[in-house]
């Protein structure tokens, strides 16, 4: 069971502006990538379900957050249907995105009260996703649409919350445009965990990077 509600999620997206996305089949290794994400003060994460018996990594990592890490917000990505989201509900999840915009999932979500985040590619997405409910939604790939597509979304919707994920990455330039064009928090991955950092295991880097990313965007939040 989610540990926090949908509101009490978008409210800390909103706050933090940050949503680090991660996914490894190694527990330990997983265990030490989010503490060093807490530690450089990110509040978030979605894991990345991608992988076989990603669900169990998933509930090692949500038990250990629960008890060692207070206040950090476990959710999981890549999820592609309802029963999947339910699984992942089960292992207390407490936010469930997705690549695309599926009413099942909307549904299962709902009924729980867990946050929900689709992606969407349009307009008409957008619209739909709301209409069922999303509080924030996922504008996915975000490298193909930009920031002159959610100031084109912000234009007749300025009521829409958005996170891009996928073409965000941790310096000043890059977050000022996603920022200035109105995203509510920002969705970021291999750019901030990268590979390099994995394999050698610099999780005082990461949490170096993590920390410079939301001092960066509490900079442009305050603006």
């Amino acid at each position: 069971m989610a540990q926090y509600t949908r509101l009490e999620v978008a409210q800390t997206m909103k706050d933090t502006g940050l949503v680090p996305l991660f996914f490894n089949s190694d527990i330990e290794l997983s265990k030490n990538v989010l503490k060093a994400c807490y530690d450089g003060g990110a509040r978030l994460l979605e894991f990345t379900a991608r992988g076989d018996f990603a669900h169990e990594v998933f509930g090692a990592l949500n038990k250990y957050a629960i008890k060692e890490l207070p206040g950090m917000i476990m959710g999981v990505g890549s999820v592609t249907d309802a029963a999947q989201a339910s699984l992942y509900m089960a292992l207390g999840a407490n936010f469930v995105v997705t690549p695309v915009l599926r009413e099942d999932i909307a549904i299962a979500c709902n009924r729980r009260k867990v946050l929900w985040s689709p992606g969407c590619g349009s307009l008409t997405e957008i619209a739909r996703a709301e209409e069922l409910g999303c509080e924030i939604v996922k504008l996915f790939p975000g490298d193909i649409y930009g920031p002159q597509f959610v100031k084109g979304i912000k234009g007749p919707q300025p009521w829409t919350s958005m996170m891009p994920t996928g073409g965000v990455s941790p310096t000043e330039e890059n977050l000022k445009g996603w920022f200035d064009a109105g995203v509510t928090c920002v969705g970021m991955g291999s750019q901030l965990i990268s590979k390099e950092i994995l394999v050698n295991k610099d999780y005082a880097q990461l949490e170096q990077k993590v920390r410079f990313a939301l001092g960066t965007i509490k900079g442009l939040i305050t603006q």
